[in-house]
């Protein structure tokens, strides 16, 4: 039996675990194996392989690696929570991107407290380096299991498997729980880790649903990298937008307003109003034009988009069909109303590209337990476009679009942070979608075709798609590692029919344009709460709310001060002035709390020099300027958007 191991191949006489695969390439490699990738399928240490095959062994320097580690850390972290509370009710418990997490329904509501217990339990079963042992049962034998352990939401999840899945099982000592795997040998692999926090969560992540408690930890297999782990953790609750946009006084929530509903504050609202100004400038000499749509519409509109059957479940509603001669519906994105301008008249193959932008509010039903801060939110703003193209201009306008988002994402100091997803349709759920497989295949060779020529580095999500078309997603992760969309260029080839957009071609016939669905900065509230932990709340000078705060020794130099505010108001700069009877330390220590760029401080020497002192966010004190020289200074810095 030949195995492959990327292109070594290995001769073995009869089938082969693959942790012997592994220890034949060396004990060192062995005892560091989490598990191996066999024919691209993740195998535990304990798979055996019977026939040729390509092998790649996993350790925790792989992506696969740490989720084989960080899964058996939650069935620990299980064991531990029933040892310790027998009559709590098992969920589940996967792995996530920089850790683990398991749901339990319990009446005990834990505390931090109880996290220190499960800790301690848990590192007592590492220490018993008990074994993982998996194994298979028919469905109905698998049902009077976990109904004979008292486990409802196991049992419910296995009625909900498909006829011809394979129900397996994994145990642990005297625990037990159903899952597919894979996992390591045994429990004292698992040398790192510490539990996080205790959060509620509802059940599949539905509303309706009882809300259960959900336990986060982290797992490392060096006690050091964990240490690191927790460190960075801090910095991150330290640039947490939803905590220091708060502080900083950019937004705040009110419960008898509701989730995801936030209020902008003066300085919220300002640097929003800054970038919207920004992309709209920057789209129109792009050739894009300005359109402004209504918030809501008939439910026509949505049933002729497919909104109404592909999205609805995600949609204010206002009405009942059944009661009112009319139901409206609060609009969950704008391309439906962006069509209508396009209909507004007969177009000509020498119209297009046209290019209808629009700073667009809109609505989705979000579940409560999906929302956070401004990342994530049932009210948002976002800068919206829809472009009608020939079938010959679709390369070189999509790549334009693109273009636009990337010059954004620099501008603002993002670019380095995102990656790209290619998001295709599932063919395994054709009713998510619209359209036909030729249709979308089509679609999805085109958009391929266009991200190799732009050599664009991308990963594939299946059925991450818009249910009219294939996109490209611009991905980015918060200060926590939760990865989000940020912006999204999709093609579509159907909706243009479906409303009947036409144009006449050259050849005098009537035909559907390709439309391309882009924001170029994304949501709003989203990209805000993004810069917010990007840059720690000390935004760079030409998206700062407030630029400069001029600060007088004392009284005596108010006029002075106040004077000097006016010729900066009047050079265009957003500044404010310290008129309190404070001492001048603690003016100074505030203005840096408050993190504006400048602080301009004014006395008896810069008054009769007519000059300013200046000190700097970044550089400290700058020492004393002209009024003009500094406004230069400043102008260059925000016309060049300096980060």
């Amino acid at each position: 039996m030949k195995i492959n191991l990327k292109g070594d191949i290995k001769e073995f006489d009869s089938a082969v675990t693959v942790y012997d695969i592994a220890k034949s390439i060396g004990d060192g490699l062995a005892r560091s194996a989490m598990g191996g990738l066999v024919n691209g399928e993740v195998k535990e240490l304990t798979y055996t392989v019977t026939q040729d095959s390509e092998v790649e062994i996993l350790t925790f320097d792989d992506e696969q690696g740490k989720s084989i580690l960080r899964h058996t850390a939650s069935h620990i972290m299980a064991q531990a929570v029933k040892r310790l509370y027998p009559d709590v009710k098992l969920a589940i418990g996967p792995s996530t991107d920089s850790g683990f997490y398991y749901d339990f329904d319990s009446e005990i509501s834990f505390t931090n407290e109880d996290l220190s217990k499960i800790e301690t339990e848990m590192k007592k079963i590492v220490k018993e380096r008990i074994r993982l042992e998996r194994y298979e049962l028919p469905r109905e034998e698998a049902i009077k299991f976990m109904q004979e352990q008292n486990e409802p939401y196991k049992v419910e999840l296995i009625k909900d498997l498909p006829d011809d899945a394979v129900i397996s099982f994994y145990k642990q000592g005297n625990f037990t729980d159903l899952c597919a795997g894979p996992h390591l040998f045994d429990t004292s692999a698992v040398k790192a880790f510490k539990l996080l926090s205790v959060t509620g969560a509802y059940w599949r992540g539905n509303e309706k649903n009882k809300m259960l408690q959900r336990i986060y930890g982290t797992a490392y297999t060096k006690k050091e990298d964990l240490a690191a782990h927790l460190e960075q953790l801090e910095e991150a609750k330290k640039r947490d937008h939803n905590k220091l946009g708060r502080e900083l006084g950019y937004f705040t929530t009110v419960d008898i307003i509701g989730q995801g509903l936030p209020i902008m504050l003066p300085k919220g609202a300002k640097v929003m109003q800054i970038l919207q100004r920004f992309v709209e400038d920057t789209e129109a000499k792009h050739g894009w034009q300005l359109t402004k749509t209504p918030y809501m519409a008939k439910s026509d509109l949505y049933k002729l988009s497919g909104h109404w059957d592909h999205y609805q479940d995600s949609m204010f509603i206002l009405g009942d069909e059944e009661k009112d001669k009319e139901v409206f519906a609060l609009r969950p994105m704008t391309c439906p109303f962006q069509y209508q301008a396009y209909l507004s008249k007969m177009r000509s193959y020498r119209d297009l590209p046209l290019r209808y932008n629009e700073t667009s509010t809109l609505f989705r039903k979000e579940a409560s337990g999906e929302m956070h801060g401004l990342i994530r939110l049932r009210q948002f703003t976002i800068s919206e476009g829809h472009l009608m193209c020939r079938p010959d201009q679709l390369e070189e306008e999509f790549k334009s679009c693109l273009e636009l988002a990337i010059y954004m994402l620099k501008t603002l100091g993002l670019y380095e942070d995102v990656s790209y997803r290619f998001s295709k349709w599932d063919p395994e759920d054709k009713d998510k979608y619209i359209g036909t497989p030729e249709q979308w295949d089509e679609a999805q060779d085109m958009m391929e075709k266009i991200l190799k020529h732009l050599e664009i580095d991308y990963k594939v999500g299946i059925g991450e798609a818009a249910f009219y078309g294939p996109k490209l997603d611009i991905q980015i992760k918060n200060v926590f590692g939760k990865e989000d969309t940020l912006i999204t260029i999709q093609i579509d080839q159907l909706l243009a029919e479906k409303f009947g957009m036409e144009y006449i071609d050259s050849d005098g016939e009537k035909k559907n344009p390709y439309i391309i669905h882009r924001t170029s900065i994304g949501c709003y509230e989203r990209t805000l709460a993004l810069i917010i932990e990007k840059y720690a709340g000390a935004l760079p000078t030409w998206m700062a709310p407030t630029q400069l705060q001029i600060i007088p020794v004392s009284e005596k130099y108010f006029d002075y001060a106040q004077k000097i505010k006016s010729i900066f108001e009047n050079s265009g700069l957003r500044v404010e002035a310290d008129f309190r009877n404070e001492k001048l330390g603690y003016k100074i220590r505030e203005a840096q709390m408050e993190k504006i760029p400048y602080m301009v401080i004014v006395g008896e020497k810069e008054e009769a020099e007519n000059t300013v002192s200046i000190r700097s966010r970044k550089e400290g004190d700058l020492g004393s300027k002209s009024i003009e020289a500094f406004v230069d200074m400043i102008n260059e810095e925000i016309e060049t958007k300096a980060h």
